[in-house]
């Protein structure tokens, strides 16, 4: 099955595996053949991409994704595209080595259609929300809504807005965290000289003790990107025990993930025009956390 996109800046081979979602070194494996087209031509793995190149990819297709259940939550649907409110714990697409448990395979026991422009392994998939990460989830269930999609975030003319229960006091009411993010093994890190781009809008809606709850407007769409800024200025998400938020403190509020909530999204219907605006309660684990510290847990 061939995959045809514009490249992001990077590496051919990073940029072309975190676009499809398949493991780096089956990326490789496909360079490596002369099945992966660079404006045309073959590339080294290596091959740094300015942005903004055709890239052609021939991977030999995946064996059928399996349909499961149960049924997610369905915030907003019509014929093009839809809007589910994904739980918890739930990855967001498959992979070459976990090709079940995620929600594309809940959508596909639904029968809900998922656009092939999004590759074998994340059809309809146009943003991702982290595993630990619950809330709103965009999914398009044609090309031309993918197409559509695509571009609206790739121009952040998506509205996102997270909640976010981070260690501390924060200083500022209003702030911005802008941070290259580069990727370290499996973690990400700020990155002055290598990574990305990435900025983060901050507003602080709550203050306790020893704990302040904030609202996030990332501007751009790292992986990890509000997790890694937070870290970056000493304020944790807490139940985040990748990047320093674990502890007593959040063991006291009974998080067992991440306090990180997809709570808001707004964009411009593709096909229709139509504005989408909706919001999404905080789900009953994490309320439950934050009526704790309105106690004074922490």
């Amino acid at each position: 099955m061939t995959e045809a996109f514009q490249a992001e800046p990077g590496r051919l081979d990073a940029v072309v595996s975190v676009h499809l979602g398949v493991p780096r070194a089956e990326v490789q494996r496909a360079i490596a053949a002369g099945s992966v087209l660079v404006d045309g031509s073959p590339r080294e793995k290596s091959h740094r991409l300015s942005g903004g190149e055709r890239i052609e990819v021939d991977l030999a297709p995946s064996a059928e994704l399996p349909a499961e259940g149960p049924p997610l939550d369905v915030a907003w649907q019509d014929e093009h595209l839809l809007v589910v409110r994904k739980p918890a714990g739930l990855p967001t697409h498959p992979t070459e080595n976990r090709r079940g448990g995620t929600v594309v395979n809940r959508l596909l026991g639904m029968g809900i259609p998922l656009a092939p422009r999004g590759g074998p392994l994340r059809p309809g998939i146009v943003h991702r929300l982290d595993a630990g990460t619950s809330g709103l989830l965009v999914v398009a269930s044609d090309d031309e809504s993918f197409e559509g999609l695509a571009a609206t975030f790739t121009r952040h003319e998506a509205g996102r807005a997270y909640l976010a229960l981070v260690r501390g006091s924060v200083a500022h009411d209003r702030f911005e965290v802008d941070a290259p993010l580069g990727r370290a093994g499996a973690r990400i890190r700020v990155d002055a000289t290598g990574g990305r781009e990435a900025t983060t809008a901050f507003e602080v809606r709550e203050r306790f003790d020893r704990a302040t709850l904030l609202e996030a407007e990332p501007r751009t769409g790292r992986t990890h990107q509000i997790r890694v800024h937070l870290s970056s200025i000493g304020h944790p998400i807490l139940g985040d025990r990748r990047y320093g938020g674990g502890g007593d403190d959040a063991h006291e509020l009974g998080l067992e993930r991440p306090f990180l909530h997809a709570w808001r999204i707004a964009f411009d219907h593709p096909i229709t025009g139509e504005r989408i605006d909706l919001e999404d309660p905080l789900p009953p684990d994490l309320e439950r956390a934050l009526e704790r510290a309105r106690s004074g847990s922490v």
